[in-house]
């Protein structure tokens, strides 16, 4: 999305277990609408079909009769599942096929203004305020077909699948051979070899496979010229005659790179961002948004995994991670206890921080004034703290007056906050602090 967000992640599909670790590292990273990606593939001059964004039924109505039918109508918002979303004007899809005038002015009316929910957006949907209506275009095969870097191998991965068109988490979860990995170096980019090795593992004709290594080496020019992390296309169609076009796309960017590239950056679509996403950005956190009843605060991808890896080892899950970076204050706290205490999934706080640089009895200080002031806890929470200081720090939480209460161990602390979760505790106030005595992460 043109925002930060948790967006689906193609590092799923090269490791056997979805790590938070890569999902901390996604949310920081620039995604655009497919509109935007689309430009960018026709800027690299990388084959799409005619289309064309709209925002009114005048302009629905003047773009297909400039473009030849039928048409297909794409909402265009941020998150995934568009196709098997629904709108909640009709419970029709996000994406239609129109057959005639009438059909596509109908169904715009039905999609424009109105708001959709997929698997990927909250309850209450987002609300569509365009449309890209393209041509529809006659394919006989259907492939995915990626670009991405493998943090694991610190180089970048082609990925390609004959299972184009569907969810591909699903194809590498339970068909993880149809899945293809072909990894090249930045200095050499895409070379013959490259090409042989795709052509050798995906049956390619020879043309076809000039027609991907043309499509490839414009993506990796488009990879480096424009900082992404991930260039994904699904599903990317092959005509009849061995054409191959690009009918969907989704690119995220390295959000580091954002004054190297001032124009890209400035696509982002900020009124479609979580709006707990965007309060989190204002005190320098990360927000990733999960689907469990468990609201946690850490400083630390790494922390962050150990973490949910604790709360699913007692079957617990997380309502989300509020990432603090070294930034443990009484404003960074406040901040990620008011974002947590407004979810109503959240259950149970567990916060868990390391204290290095930054000391323990100071953090332990910030934590304490952020709980202060938000006033009684209307959920208990579980805090962890470990390193420099430590000890003085839960000494400060112990002698706080504000009721909290402390654990020696970690795995305990957190099968302390799966069971609180479990109990529909939401309204009791308590806390569990956990000393350096316990588990290390």
């Amino acid at each position: 999305m043109a925002a930060l967000q948790k967006s689906h992640t193609v590092f799923r599909h090269i490791s056997k277990k979805p790590s938070v670790v890569v999902r901390l590292q996604q949310a920081r990273a620039l995604s655009l609408h497919e509109y935007q990606s689309k430009n960018l593939l026709h800027e690299f001059k990388i084959p799409i079909p005619k289309g064309r964004l709209v925002s009114g039924l005048d302009e629905v109505q003047r773009t297909i009769s400039e473009i030849e039918g039928p048409w297909v109508l794409k909402s265009q918002i941020l998150a995934g599942g568009r196709g098997r979303g629904t709108f909640d004007s009709d419970r029709k899809g996000g994406i239609r096929i129109a057959r005639r005038p009438d059909d596509a002015v109908n169904a715009a009316k039905n999609m424009l203004g109105h708001r959709l929910s997929t698997k990927q957006t909250n309850a209450d949907g987002v609300r569509v305020d365009a449309l890209y209506v393209e041509e529809t275009i006659d394919y006989d095969s259907e492939f995915y077909l990626a670009m991405t870097i493998d943090r694991s191998r610190y180089c970048p991965v082609v990925l390609i699948s004959k299972q184009g068109g569907i969810d591909i988490e699903t194809t590498s979860k339970e068909h993880p051979e149809q899945l293809h990995k072909f990894w090249f170096s930045v200095r050499n980019g895409i070379t013959p070899g490259t090409i042989a090795d795709i052509r050798a593992h995906l049956g390619f004709s020879r043309q076809e496979s000039e027609n991907i290594g043309a499509i490839l080496q414009s993506m990796f020019d488009l990879f480096v010229a424009k900082d992404a992390t991930l260039l994904e296309i699904n599903p990317l169609v092959r005509t009849p005659n061995g054409a191959f076009l690009c009918l969907d796309a989704k690119f995220t960017f390295d959000n580091a790179a954002e004054k190297r590239q001032p124009d890209l950056f400035a696509l982002r679509d900020r009124s479609q961002e979580l709006s707990d996403e965007t309060e989190a950005e204002k005190y320098g956190l990360v927000y990733i948004r999960l689907e469990g009843n468990i609201g946690n605060v850490v400083n630390g991808a790494g922390l962050a995994m150990a973490t949910n890896d604790a709360v699913e080892l007692y079957g617990g899950s997380s309502a989300n991670f509020l990432d603090a970076g070294g930034q443990a204050t009484t404003e960074t706290m406040l901040g990620a206890f008011k974002i947590i205490l407004g979810d109503p999934r959240v259950k149970v706080i567990l916060v868990n921080i390391y204290g290095g640089i930054i000391r323990c009895d100071m953090i332990a200080e910030s934590i304490i004034a952020a709980a202060a002031e938000i006033g009684p806890l209307k959920h208990p929470m579980v805090v962890r703290l470990q390193g420099t200081n430590s000890e003085a720090g839960l000494k400060l939480i112990a002698e706080s007056g504000l009721g909290l209460h402390t654990e020696s161990e970690f795995g305990r602390a957190a099968q302390k906050a799966v069971e609180l979760a479990a109990q529909g505790l939401g309204e009791e106030n308590g806390s569990v602090v956990e000393s350096q005595r316990g588990f290390s992460a």
